[in-house]
């Protein structure tokens, strides 16, 4: 009988190689660094043969894992250290931002660089994006014309595209606000985007990343007003710049208004209450009262859900509106105001189908309540109407602009008769 224990079974063959692809190649960054270097140096100053060097080298290195290396020597000559310093024994090169002059053309020049080698590798879009707000992240390590030519080559190249407005997210980093370098920073970059482009395209790249309304942050938490951002950039020529701002801020005043409006309402509040709220916050955000009148109107009407039967809602308007006819008198004391809440009523019942025969019922109530006086109603109808359903609000408004027109005759004859 045999003891022997069976034998397991055993791999055995032939050792394979780790193919090459598969061997983690080492990060180099020094090598990449000097081989890119070296290349800017003989091409010298030229930026177009520059642009030609790097769409070459692209072929032969690897742009894709050195991007952020690749971009610190564009930008300042060398690797950057942690803040933004170069080593005293690191290899560096003149044919960078920073060592070129400090004007607008040359910043031009540059950015042409930037955008024909982010065109030709799109995989470095991303990596770009990164090392910008890396860069502003850096600015205190920075001498103030280093950032003087960032902050231009950085508004041309919002301006362009190359660059998204998300990137300053980075300016409102703390420590640079308190210190004034954001906003120092801001006037040169918004210069030169506005240069490029105009304030309208400026206000549409912040809006697309919910920037518009955050431009005072650049200043700290107890400069933070429009008072203090106008007069900071209109000094420094900006003024589109502080007018945007001003009327953004009258936006957003506008929006938490017609908010709080709509919730005092809700709640029932009494009047008195919500006409010192809505002139304290017309005089504190510079709200005029047309603009006021026309948010009271909006909160009024969107409070109720409405009839959908045309031969009820006119009934439930009436009602409703009388309700609120003091409030409305508290804000029509001008003639522009009354004029500007008829445009609006005019609106709403063209907009609103349910509302057209309704139209002329609202202006009598509000001219009994004394919402509205006779000469903006004459002047409605005679050429200050909007074209929306003009003819059908024409027609049911002729009977009672006559009655006006003849109790005016009658009142100046009484008038005369009494002199």
């Amino acid at each position: 009988m045999n003891n022997q224990k069976p034998q397991k079974p055993t791999l055995s063959g032939q050792r394979f190689k780790t193919r090459k692809r598969d061997e983690k190649e080492r990060f180099d960054p020094t090598q990449f660094q000097d081989c890119i270097i070296q290349g800017l140096t003989e091409t010298g100053t030229d930026l177009e043969a520059v642009a030609k060097f790097l769409d070459a080298s692209g072929a032969k290195l690897d742009y894709r894992r050195y991007a952020e290396t690749l971009f610190d020597i564009l930008v300042a000559g060398g690797m950057l250290a942690p803040g933004g310093t170069l080593a005293d024994d690191m290899t560096r090169t003149n044919v960078c931002v920073f060592a070129a002059q400090e004007d607008l053309e040359t910043m031009q020049a540059f950015a042409q660089v930037f955008n024909k080698l982010i065109r030709r590798y799109k995989y470095l879009e991303k990596g770009f994006e990164d090392e910008v707000k890396k860069l502003l992240l850096f600015l205190k390590g920075f001498s103030e014309s280093e950032r003087n030519k960032l902050a231009m080559l950085t508004g041309i190249l919002l301006a362009n595209g190359t660059l998204n407005a998300s990137i300053l997210n980075s300016l409102y980093n703390e420590n640079l606000v308190k210190e004034g370098v954001s906003a120092a920073f801001a006037v040169k970059l918004f210069k030169s985007w506005i240069n490029e482009k105009d304030i309208n395209a400026v206000a549409v790249s912040l809006r697309k990343v919910n920037m518009d309304n955050r431009l005072m942050e650049l200043f700290p938490a107890n400069k933070q007003s429009v008072e203090h951002f106008s007069k900071y950039f209109t000094e420094a020529g900006l003024k589109e710049l502080s007018e945007y701002v001003r009327n953004q801020q009258t936006i957003g005043a506008r929006k938490e208004l017609q908010k709080e409006l709509q919730e005092q309402m809700s709640r029932g509040d009494p009047f008195k209450d919500i006409i010192l709220y809505v002139k304290e916050e017309m005089k504190k955000n510079n709200i005029s009262e047309q603009t006021v009148v026309a948010i009271i109107w909006s909160s009024v009407m969107s409070t109720v859900e409405w009839n959908k039967k045309e031969e009820l809602v006119a009934e439930q308007a009436i009602k409703h509106l009388k309700q609120y006819s003091p409030l409305l008198a508290a804000f029509t004391t001008q003639g522009q105001s009354e004029l500007t809440l008829l445009l609006k009523i005019q609106e709403y019942c063209y907009d609103n189908i349910h509302f057209m025969k309704a139209f002329q019922k609202i202006v009598v109530l509000f001219y009994k309540a004394e919402v509205l006086s006779e000469e903006p109603i004459l002047k409605w109808y005679k050429d200050a109407h909007l074209a929306k359903g003009k003819s059908v609000f024409l027609e049911q408004m002729k009977k009672f602009v006559e009655w006006l027109k003849n109790a005016e005759e009658e009142s100046e004859s009484e008038g005369e008769e009494g002199d």
